[in-house]
C-alpha cells in the first residue's frame, strides 16, 4: 500500500540501530528522503549506504551528530533547515535500582530523552505550522504509563514525553500538522538483547529461551509473550506519519503486545 509519503523528508533520530533503524527502513521502503542520525559517523554512513542500495526509489542522507549537544543540533539545523516528518526516537535506558540513581543520572536522562527531542520540535514545528503540513512523532514506551520499577529514571522521561507531545499537539489546532506518540512494549533491539543476556548469563541457554524466560518472569502481563520486532514499530510509525493518519492528534498509541492491563 502506498502510504503517500514518497519524496517527503523524514528525520529519524537515533536511527543507526534498533527501533530507529527499523523506522528509517520503513520510510525508505516508501520512497521517502530519510535523514539518518547517530553520533558515530561510520555507523551513520553504513546505514545510509545500505538504504540507498536496497531502496533506490528513496534517498538516505547522513545527519550525523549528538542531538543532546547544542552545537551539534545547530549544525543539523543548518544542514537540514526543514523536514516534513520528525521522529523523536533517540533515547537511553538502563535498569537501575532507585537508591543507586544520583542527581547527575536523573539529569542525564532528562536532557537526553526529553530536552533534546524538545529542541528539535522547537526548531522544526514553526515551519510545519507555517506551511500547514507536517508530522511530529515521539517514540515513548509502555513504561510511560506502567512503570516496571526496573528503571525509574527512564520511566519518568517517557511519561514526560507523553505530556510534552500532548501539549505540543494543542499548538496544531486547526492545521494539517499532527503531534503524536507511539508507546512500544519490550522490543528486540540490540540494547534489550544485551540486557537479557546479562540477566540470563547461562551460555547453555539459547537467545530464544532467554527471551521466553524474560517475558515469563519480567513481562508476565504481555499477551503475545514475545518481544516485539522493531519492523512492526517501523510500519506503525510510517502509518501515523502518513496522510491516512490525519485524524490522530495528541494521541498516545499503544503497541505493547497487550502488556498494559487497562482499557485506557
Amino acid at each position: 500500500m502506498d502510504m503517500g509519503i514518497k519524496g517527503k523528508t523524514a528525520l529519524v533520530t537515533g536511527s543507526t540501530k534498533g527501533i530507529g533503524k527499523a523506522i528509517a527502513v520503513a520510510f525508505a521502503k516508501e520512497g521517502a528522503n530519510v535523514l539518518i542520525n547517530g553520533r558515530n559517523e561510520q555507523e551513520v554512513q553504513q546505514v545510509v549506504t545500505e538504504l540507498n542500495q536496497q531502496y533506490p526509489s528513496a534517498t538516505a542522507q547522513a545527519a550525523t551528530g549528538d542531538i543532546v549537544n547544542p552545537a551539534h543540533r545547530e549544525k543539523l539545523f543548518s544542514q537540514f533547515p526543514k523536514v516534513d516528518i520528525l521522529i523523536n526516537n533517540m533515547g537511553i535506558f538502563q535498569p537501575m535500582a532507585y537508591e543507586e540513581i544520583d542527581d547527575a543520572t536523573w539529569e542525564t536522562f532528562f536532557r537526553t530523552n526529553v530536552l533534546a527531542a524538545n529542541a528539535l520540535v522547537k526548531f522544526y514545528l514553526p515551519t510545519m505550522l507555517e506551511e500547514n503540513s507536517g508530522r511530529v512523532l515521539f517514540i515513548a514506551s509502555e513504561e510511560a504509563i506502567m512503570p516496571s520499577g526496573e528503571m525509574p529514571q527512564y520511566s519518568m522521561t517517557k511519561t514526560m514525553q507523553l505530556s510534552l507531545a500532548k501539549s505540543l499537539s494543542k499548538l496544531t489546532k486547526g492545521t494539517l500538522v499532527t503531534v503524536n506518540t507511539i508507546m512500544p512494549g519490550s522490543t528486540m533491539t540490540e540494547g534489550v538483547r544485551d540486557m537479557i543476556e546479562k540477566m540470563y548469563p547461562d551460555p547453555a541457554l539459547s537467545l530464544e529461551k532467554k527471551e521466553k524466560l524474560f517475558m515469563h518472569n519480567n513481562r508476565p502481563l504481555s499477551q503475545i509473550q514475545r518481544l516485539i520486532d522493531p519492523a512492526e514499530i517501523g510500519r506503525l510509525a510510517v502509518f501515523v506519519s502518513s496522510p491516512y493518519a490525519s485524524a490522530f492528534s495528541g494521541a498516545a498509541i499503544r503497541m505493547d503486545g497487550g502488556m498494559v492491563p487497562t482499557i485506557f
